[in-house]
Parts: structure tokens; C-alpha cells; sequence
């Protein structure tokens, strides 16, 4: 995608504003008398294990840079340097007494600023700030972040599946389209009897999983729309995680199940709206059918339908 050069401006602009109101030009920086590069290593180093090779890689910061700071912050007292206990060559990092106490005040002043300016925004638009910053910041290193837990495609039931996926419909569609208990209803409901009946080889689901903890999901019903046609149904990221790539792993999988199991047509239920969504679901090949305004989830909307034809 071209850039618009208006909106390059723009953003310079506000980068800039940021860095100010975040204190790198100088004066306390988190609350501290330390520079910006000795914070954040000191929130490193708090994560454990570091030797000053992968501190300055982790920073993007030149050995003698590293060296130098290393040098300030263990005078200081924050940070000393170990043996590992299977190479004496290799010195591991750690924290002090005295830096773990400096790391929680760093901690909390920072958590303050954040709540501070979240403050001031409406209801909703933490999120977009959240989603915002979370596309640019892999935009700019070029992909997922290091600290970004890796997110595994998991098919089939676990333990919580329903109640955690309905958790997460219903947590998003309340606070952004004002859906509520018949919405959260129907979810549960229909997913409790789809999982009943995952025995058919034709209805398979899939959930993202965080760290073991289920972050998305998405499933293909092959039953309820008779034969031939696969329902995309239950498609949804937690907050934070859209626009990272998840979700289009998670369709990709869906679609190449449905195909591979030879269904006609896949469909796929939703309302006007969700662009994002729409984005991704015609890029998949998916066209509007039909739409109309409804209130079968609890609210009237313009209720729409996509179908996508296997190739």
C-alpha cells in the first residue's frame, strides 16, 4: 500500500509529540534520573537471563554503548554481573535489591501516565489506541514483536472452549455494536450444540492459543446448511490481536478445510459494520449475497450474507 504522504506528515508530527511528552528530550525520564536507554535496559534485565551481547542487541545499541551504561548502572548499584553456572566466560545480568526497587517505581509511574491519558478518551477508544499502536510498532520493526507470545492454531474441543469463546463475543460485540444477552445467548447455545457434534469428520474448529490461554477461534459447520455448503461461524480475536495476522491463519484454516473436504460453497453470517472483517473475508474470495435489516441477535441491524464458491 502507498503511503499518503499527508498522513506521513502527520504521524512524524505526532511521533515527535510523543517523544516530548514521554521525556527522551531530556529532564526525568519515567520518573527517574536515569536516560532512556538505562530504563529500558533496567526493564530488560529485570526479565532475566540477559548477558550484555543479547541486552545490546535487544536495544539496538553498539557494544561500547552497552558497556558504557552497564558500567553506570553497576556503580550504581541496580545491576550485577554472574558467572552462569555452565560457562564462567559467559556473565549473566541481573537486578540488585536496590534495582528491583528502582524497576517498580519505573513500573508504576509508567502504569500512571498510561491510566492518566486513557482517562481522558470515550468509552471504546482505549482499544483503538491499543490496536493502533500494536500495527504500527510491527509495521515499523517489520513484523511481530520479540515479546509478542507465540500464538498456536489448535484444532478441536478443549476444556473451556465454549465459555471462553462465548466470553469473547460477547465481550467485544457489547461494547462495540451494543449487542447483549440474546447475542451472548445464542452464542453459547449454538456453539454448546455444535461441539456436540464435532464426531461429524464435516464440522471441525480451531482456537488461537496464547501461552495455553484461547485467544481466537473460528469453526466450519457442515451440517447446518445442508449439504454441500460449510458455515464459517464463531469468528473472533481477543482485543489486541486484530490485524496482527492471527485471524487470517485462523480463515486460512478454516477455508482449506473446507475445500479439502470438498464443500461447494462456504457461508458465512454477519452485519454492516465490521470492515475490517469485510476486508478480510472478501479478499478470501467471499461476495455479498443478500442483506436486510434484522434483529435475530437482539438489536435491528443491516444483517448481511457472504458466500465464497470453492474454485
Amino acid at each position: 500500500m502507498k503511503a499518503d504522504p499527508f498522513l506521513v506528515e502527520d504521524i512524524r508530527s505526532l511521533s515527535r509529540a510523543m517523544v516530548r511528552a514521554w521525556g527522551f528530550m531530556g529532564g526525568d525520564f519515567a520518573g527517574t534520573d536515569l536516560s532512556p536507554s538505562a530504563v529500558h535496559a533496567l526493564i530488560e534485565i529485570e526479565k532475566g537471563g540477559l548477558t550484555a551481547g543479547e541486552l545490546g542487541a535487544r536495544l539496538r545499541l553498539e557494544k561500547s554503548s552497552v558497556s558504557r551504561m552497564l558500567h553506570k548502572l553497576v556503580a550504581s548499584g541496580d545491576v550485577e554481573a554472574a558467572a552462569a553456572e555452565t560457562d564462567g566466560r559467559v556473565k549473566r545480568l541481573s537486578l540488585t535489591t536496590a534495582g528491583r526497587a528502582r524497576v517498580a517505581a519505573i513500573h508504576a509511574f509508567a502504569r500512571r501516565q498510561v491510566a492518566d491519558a486513557l482517562s481522558r478518551l470515550n468509552p471504546g477508544e482505549d482499544r483503538v489506541v491499543l490496536n493502533g499502536l500494536r500495527l504500527y510498532t510491527q509495521a515499523l520493526g517489520g513484523g511481530v514483536g520479540e515479546d509478542a507470545p507465540a500464538i498456536e492454531i489448535v484444532e478441536g474441543y478443549r476444556p473451556g472452549l465454549i465459555a471462553r469463546v462465548t466470553e469473547m463475543h460477547a465481550l467485544y460485540y457489547a461494547r462495540e455494536h451494543g449487542l447483549g444477552r440474546r447475542f451472548e445467548s445464542l452464542v453459547a447455545g449454538g456453539l454448546a450444540d455444535f461441539c456436540g457434534r464435532l464426531d461429524n469428520r464435516r464440522n471441525a474448529i480451531w482456537t488461537a492459543a496464547a501461552k495455553g490461554r484461547i485467544v481466537g477461534s473460528v469453526a466450519i459447520d457442515g451440517e447446518d446448511l445442508g449439504a454441500g455448503i460449510a458455515h464459517l461461524r464463531w469468528f473472533i480475536l481477543a482485543d489486541g490481536l486484530r490485524g496482527g495476522g492471527v485471524g487470517k491463519r485462523l480463515l486460512d484454516t478454516a477455508l482449506a478445510f473446507a475445500d479439502g473436504q470438498g464443500f461447494a460453497e462456504t457461508h458465512l453470517s454477519t452485519f454492516s459494520g465490521l470492515d475490517a472483517a469485510r476486508h478480510l473475508y472478501e479478499s478470501r474470495g467471499f461476495v455479498l449475497a443478500e442483506q436486510h435489516a434484522g434483529a435475530q441477535w437482539g438489536k435491528e441491524l443491516l444483517e448481511q450474507s457472504f458466500i465464497r464458491r470453492r474454485k
